[in-house]
């Protein structure tokens, strides 16, 4: 149990990384990215792309993946979300743009399906078969490094928003959009630049996960499920709750093994998040208004 523990952990704190930028986009724009998984797929083929075609180790893949995936989120905000927005100015969570990502979703996968094809990819490094352990614990080296690598990219991600000067005022537009204009923010700027940052740390999960996860097109769909109920569980536009999700949907995940086969946990974990909903609709950390 203590070895499963620790399992659930580890791949927790992957969870609420990849909820990060998700809960970033809502909490400041209110628009729910169906393109999520899709995106992180994205960033996982662009790490896999480095390491095969440029020699890189995997985490210095970063390098690339970071500022690419910045690059794409910002241009995918500016291009096409941004235009729906302004058309439904006054609602508080645009259709629109939800249908407008879940297009974007099916074409990203399928333009990777045609270029990649249906097989699964995978990279190998020399730490992949390293373990260590701690008593009757043992723990895969890639997912410690992938567990150390979301801690210090989630603890990065807190100060930026609340010591940074473009994180504060991130934060503002969240709160209030009108009186963030009235102050004279250029809010659509802050909009392209809130949905790169929230892809780019997405692009860090990405990262994380290629040195023990097989990528194919169709990988986002199982991540980014995850995402929405990290997300929903922690509360929406909640950063804590993202990352206290995650963990949760980790520890359950990984624990419910014990009793049921591995192939139903996710069932197991669905369940359980319906249980939570009926006794807390707005989440752990949501606010009695969003549910």
């Amino acid at each position: 149990m203590l070895s499963l523990l620790v399992q659930g952990i580890l791949i927790g704190a992957i969870y609420g990384l990849i909820a990060l930028g998700l809960t970033l986009v809502f909490g400041i724009m209110r628009v729910i990215n169906f393109a999520h998984g899709a995106l992180l797929m994205v960033s996982m083929f662009i790490s896999y792309m480095s390491v095969t075609k440029l020699g890189l180790n995997p985490y210095l893949s970063l390098i690339i993946v970071v500022p690419a995936m910045f690059a794409i989120g910002y241009l995918i905000n500016w291009a096409l979300i941004q235009r729906v927005l302004n058309k439904e100015s006054d609602v508080r969570e645009p259709i629109g743009a939800l249908v407008l990502t879940f297009g974007l979703s099916v074409l990203i996968e399928n333009v990777f399906l045609a270029i990649f094809g249906p097989n699964y990819h995978s990279i190998s490094t020399t730490f992949a078969t390293q373990t260590v352990q701690w008593g009757s614990v043992i723990v895969a080296m890639p997912k410690l490094y992938a567990f150390v690598l979301a801690v210090t990219v989630s603890i990065a991600f807190y100060v930026f928003l609340h010591k940074s000067e473009l994180g504060r005022t991130i934060r503002a537009v969240g709160q209030s959009r009108n009186t963030a204009l009235l102050m004279g923010v250029n809010v659509p700027r802050v909009f392209n630049m809130a949905f790169g940052i929230g892809l780019a740390v997405l692009g860090t999960a990405g990262v994380a996960l290629i040195p023990f996860y097989n990528v194919h097109p169709s990988i986002g769909g199982i991540f980014g499920i995850k995402a929405f109920l990290t997300v929903l569980l922690g509360g929406l536009g909640s950063i804590p709750g993202a990352l206290l999700g995650g963990l949760l949907i980790g520890i359950v995940e990984s624990l419910c093994t014990l009793w049921v086969p591995s192939t139903l946990s996710s069932v197991v974990v669905l369940y359980a998040f319906l249980i939570f909903l009926f006794i807390r609709p707005s989440g752990l950390f949501g606010s009695r208004h969003d549910h």
